[in-house]
């Protein structure tokens, strides 16, 4: 056979190899193996013979591999035992996997070139005897194979190739350019190192931690950005600022004389106060309520405390206070007294029953 139309038509064979998957493979270097028989080609006028191999590779791919390889055999020639031949390499094989899940066994094509050199022994008539002829030649393979799964374990290889060994200078045939071996080998596959776990996706990212806005420490509805009494105790009224709001707004010292309706000036500065409270609580709705003494007929007592109550009410909208805040005035009369007292003169005169009051509604 031609040796450049052999070469070329080995080149095209690695040439098909496709490109590697970008899926996670096994790609840890392993150490090979192997023994087997080289049936020679008759040509050569030399025996059958065993031969080894050791080798270093890794998957390239998950359906790749490539191998550097050692190889040595040393047949005697079949016309006289006495002449030694041997021959030892080195190749670089590529081979094509294909790998099934779940599939202990799986089968592969071979490709490989490498480099051949034998020492062959011959009479000669003239002394020294025998003599020794030794050639390094190029070499190429192909063939076929099933390999193990290697996982955490030693992989076994079956093999059948045939290798061209373009020796043209043997001094046994000298017609011959090129010669063709066939190997059928078995071997072992030892994986270096244990085999690489796939790292765990990273933890989520901590939250961000939450803002003042997001917090409600004391749980009255008012995050704690805005909250400027964050102690706050369940069942208290709570004001949009976070600060508990009296369920009722005593107007102490809005008190009326006896008998009377009409706001003293030492009331106006404490309904001032009163008016802050209800614009620093905007949300808050209130019931003005008056109230009278224990003297006088319960229908008098009536009238008079809504008028005490009207008194009021018409100081807080006139500062400010919109209407649909306040419920009432109502007039309680003597229903609600501070300070019980007996229905007699002067007993019945107590100051503090006469007076409003501002009771929370929300």
């Amino acid at each position: 056979m031609n040796k450049k139309i052999l070469c070329a038509a080995l080149l095209c064979g690695l040439g098909v190899a496709q490109a590697a998957s970008a899926q996670e493979f096994d790609d840890r270097w392993y150490l090979t193996g192997s023994t087997g028989f080289n049936m020679q080609d008759d040509d050569r006028g030399t025996n059958d013979a065993p031969f080894v191999a050791l080798g270093l590779g890794k998957f390239i791919s998950p359906n790749w591999s490539l191998d550097g390889e050692l190889n040595y055999q040393n047949p005697n020639f079949d016309a006289n035992q006495d002449l030694l031949w041997s021959q030892y390499g080195i190749s670089l094989d590529l081979r094509r996997h294909f790998v099934t899940e779940g599939r202990g066994w799986n089968p592969y094509l071979l490709f490989g070139l490498g480099y051949q050199r034998s020492e062959e022994e011959y009479a000669s008539l003239t002394p020294p005897s025998p003599r020794q002829n030794e050639d390094g030649n190029l070499a190429a393979k192909v063939g076929v194979g099933l390999q193990t799964t290697l996982d955490n374990r030693v992989g076994v290889r079956a093999e059948l190739a045939y290798r061209a060994d373009f020796n043209d200078t043997s001094y046994a045939a000298p017609d011959e350019s090129w010669f063709g071996d066939l190997l059928a080998s078995v071997g072992v596959v030892i994986p270096l190192g244990a085999k690489a776990v796939a790292a765990p996706p990273p933890p989520p990212p901590p939250p961000a931690a939450p803002s003042c806005a997001d917090l409600d420490d004391d749980g009255d509805g008012v995050n704690n950005c805005d909250d400027k009494c964050p102690g706050s105790q369940a069942g208290q009224t709570i004001g949009p600022d976070g600060c508990p709001v009296p369920v009722s707004i005593d107007l102490k010292g809005v008190n009326f004389d006896f008998d009377k309706s009409n706001l003293r000036p030492d009331a106006v500065s404490i309904l001032s106060e009163a008016v802050q409270i209800l614009q620093r609580y905007p949300d808050l709705r209130v019931e003005v309520a008056g109230h009278t003494d224990l003297c006088g007929s319960d229908a008098y007592n009536q009238s008079l405390s809504q008028r005490r109550s009207q008194a009021v009410y018409d100081y807080l909208t006139s500062n400010g206070i919109a209407a649909s805040r306040l419920v009432g005035p109502t007039g309680y009369g003597e229903s609600r007294p501070l300070e019980p007292t007996a229905q007699t003169l002067p007993a019945c005169k107590n100051e503090r029953n006469r007076r409003t009051e501002l009771n929370v509604q929300n």
